[in-house]
């Protein structure tokens, strides 16, 4: 935040540095019923902004039993246009009434000229946009009176006037705006694989100081012309390389509050629990290690 911006004071339970799973609508009533046993919540901002919507009274009779984050999709913080001031007061208006642990954001942009374009884009990696991001983020810091953190996109392409590498781009912003960092194990593969970087060295250059959650998601594999590359689909399981690449997350970063997200093909909710148990086993035999 800027300096003197006023911190809320949040009374959720904090975040458990363990494995979690997104809060989608199709499991709303199986958690609401059964209580599984879950760590920890995830949900998505904009689908609860509706106070008087059946999501948002879910959402509501849910958050007592679960701590919760709620990660954003919608606020194109990376764009020129103005911020949508409606759009970040009814984002306060939920972080009042919810009480988040977490609030989380991605580092993009999604709307031109009072468009939206319903995606998740990737910034050119220049100081031009490094300091515009960093000015929008203390915007929304002020506004929320607390904190965010802000995660890594995947993307399909590069802009050619991009000078900064990604992480040290995303190591500034969160340096100078004073947000922290949501990585994303999956979508560190999957810009690795289009882009052709060591997925390693990315991980490497992050301090570990800055990093306050991890995301895991599946991909899927398409075919671009001569090349394949790999699509950021988050409906799917957890690849292999990518659980390989969080074991070395966790190693170097020690144990962060861990999601599990699945978008669309919802699997039936032991599934998901599933996928929470090996991001758990990973973080469990790592911390056993480092002991």
């Amino acid at each position: 935040m800027t300096p003197g911006a006023e911190q809320a004071s949040i009374n959720a339970e904090p975040i458990p540095a363990t494995a979690g799973i997104g809060l989608r609508g199709p499991y709303h009533s199986e958690i609401i019923n059964r209580r599984p046993p879950i760590a920890w919540l995830e949900a998505h901002s904009e689908n609860y902004f509706a106070e008087d919507g059946i999501a948002r009274g879910a959402l509501e009779r849910i958050r007592p039993n679960y701590p919760l984050s709620l990660h954003g999709v919608g606020l194109s913080i990376g764009s020129t246009d103005p911020l949508d001031e409606e759009h970040l007061h009814r984002l306060r208006a939920l972080v009042d009434c919810i009480e988040p642990a977490l609030v989380s954001e991605h580092l993009s942009w999604g709307a031109v000229g009072g468009r939206h374009l319903n995606d998740l884009l990737p910034l050119p990696y220049t100081e031009e946009a490094l300091e515009h991001m960093v000015r929008r983020i203390q915007e929304v810091q002020d506004t929320l009176k607390r904190p965010i953190l802000i995660e890594n996109i995947s993307s399909y392409l590069e802009f050619v006037d991009s000078a900064i590498p990604e992480h040290e781009f995303l190591v500034a912003v969160s340096r100078q705006s004073g947000c922290g960092l949501l990585l994303d194990i999956n979508n560190i593969y999957v810009n690795a694989v289009n882009h052709g970087f060591d997925p390693l060295i990315y991980l490497d250059a992050i301090p570990p100081e800055r990093v306050a959650e991890m995301h895991l998601a599946g991909h899927t594999a398409r075919r671009c012309g001569e090349r394949e590359i790999l699509i950021d689909t988050h409906n799917t399981p957890v690849s292999e390389p990518v659980w390989e690449l969080f074991r070395h997350a966790v190693e170097r970063f020690g144990p962060r509050p861990t999601l599990i997200e699945w978008y669309s093909d919802y699997p039936a909710l032991e599934r998901l629990l599933s996928e929470a148990e090996t991001a758990q086993r990973i973080l469990d035999e790592v911390h056993e290690l480092a002991a």
